[in-house]
């Protein structure tokens, strides 16, 4: 862009103008756009701008023009459809939003571990550092092995009861309730809840027992309780019973194991007015008398299994 001067032979003031050539494509010759700049000072030589450039070169200064576009800073590749699946679950059966009513403050961080433990299962959590760069969830940053230590220590019985019975009645009425017990077995000379028992893995090593119940469609955990290795299925249901009434279940239905079943089990369910379904023995004296006067009803061919 050239600079042109001219000067007015009546009053004989230089002016200073901008000059931009151009094609005029229509008449097929150069032409050019002049725009009027301001007029020299005849004394400094400067260029007085007019006040139409002066407020241009204001707004320039101000940066009252609009800006351009930003240049892009950082460039992230994430895996989401996992986490939008567990999302999606966690909203359809409740767990997100019990678990904001019980833990306000963590149940991101624990939708997030949870997420990470179900993912990467044969991973320690000392990876999840590396696994939340490349995944999105629900807490959005990492949790240093050391904060989710003391994330699971802080969730007490309290809490995690009224979890479970959130979650429970949520369930009450819509499915069967499975409870059983298995054993971990365990090398631990300090672990007061390891004790020698029968042990369901088949092996000699002292163990803990783990009660759980959950529901037979959900499959979601309804409860969960830590006993010593030594305690066997049969003592569990005074215990498992007394559970349903802190936690106010009423009316459910419970499936049980033949492991379970006893006199001093029946009666107990009975006292407690639970609605139940147990599998017993074919060798007791009533179930073959019972078995005996069905059997042409219920047709059973060859030789019967020795457990319902």
């Amino acid at each position: 862009m050239a600079r042109i001067y001219q000067t007015n032979k009546k009053t004989g003031i230089t002016y200073a103008y901008s000059n931009e050539a151009y094609w005029d494509k229509e008449k097929q010759q150069s032409r050019a756009k002049r725009k009027l700049i301001g007029k020299v000072d005849p004394v400094t030589g400067g260029i007085i701008p007019t006040r139409e450039h002066n407020k241009s070169k204001a707004s320039i200064q101000t940066g009252a023009i609009k800006p351009g576009p930003v240049a892009m800073m950082k460039t992230q590749r994430s895996f989401f459809g996992a986490s939008y699946l567990l999302d999606a679950i966690g909203k359809e059966t409740g767990v997100e939003a019990d678990l904001k009513a019980c833990f306000p403050d963590r149940y991101k961080k624990i939708l997030s571990i949870a997420y990470y433990l179900i993912l990467e299962e044969n991973n320690s959590l000392s990876r999840f550092s590396h696994w939340q760069k490349l995944h999105i969830h629900p807490y959005g940053d990492d949790i240093a092995s050391q904060r989710s230590s003391e994330l699971f220590q802080s969730i007490d019985e309290k809490a995690r009861m009224s979890f479970f019975e959130k979650q429970g009645k949520r369930r009450i009425e819509k499915e069967y309730w499975a409870f059983d017990i298995t054993t971990i077995s365990s090398y631990s000379e300090v672990l007061k809840q390891v004790k020698n028992g029968k042990n369901k893995e088949n092996d000699r090593l002292p163990q803990l027992n783990l009660a759980l119940l959950f529901g037979e469609e959900s499959g979601l955990p309804l409860y969960y309780r830590k006993l010593p290795g030594n305690i066997n299925d049969v003592k569990t249901i005074k215990q498992l019973m007394h559970e349903f009434d802190v936690m106010g279940y009423k009316k459910v239905n419970v499936i049980l194991d033949r492991g379970f079943y006893s006199k001093k089990n029946i009666d107990e369910l009975y006292k407690n007015h639970q609605k139940f379904v147990i599998g017993v023995r074919l060798g007791l004296k009533y179930v073959k008398e019972i078995m005996e006067g069905e059997r042409e009803n219920l047709k059973l061919l060859g030789k019967p299994t020795d457990a319902i």
